[in-house]
């Protein structure tokens, strides 16, 4: 994993005790959008680079997560809201970031598949 997402993480299901600190976490850097991930009540917050938003192995995660339409609707306040495996979405992340170039070629399917692949193994690889 890399350092950038070792520091998304950190506001994974964490409160800050002090108000100010909540501040600066809720400032995005440039370039950067708030997505919240996970199929329960307390997402797990992220805060990526919005070209992956580009990306055709994001814009298939979306497309195919037709039940985050389903379970958040379409209308509501805030960031966008997937409602995906965290794991998968970090595993996705962590090819995004790696720049990889077989991210290019690979079709959803088979980054879901190799990432299940991987969960049985034990291992992070891609």
């Amino acid at each position: 994993m890399t350092g950038r997402l070792k520091k998304i993480l950190i506001s994974c299901g964490l409160k800050s005790s002090s108000s100010s600190s909540s501040r600066s976490l809720d400032r995005l850097p440039k370039g950067h959008m708030r997505v919240y991930v996970g199929k329960d009540e307390v997402p797990c917050k992220f805060d990526i680079q919005t070209h992956y938003l580009n990306h055709p192995l994001f814009k298939n995660l979306l497309l195919q997560l037709s039940h985050s339409v389903e379970e958040f609707g379409y209308s509501y306040n805030g960031a966008l809201r997937i409602a995906c495996d965290i794991d998968l979405f970090k595993f996705l992340l962590d090819l995004l970031e790696s720049r990889n170039p077989c991210a290019h070629y690979m079709e959803l399917q088979d980054l879901i598949s190799k990432f299940y692949e991987n969960q049985r193994r034990g291992t992070a690889q891609i």
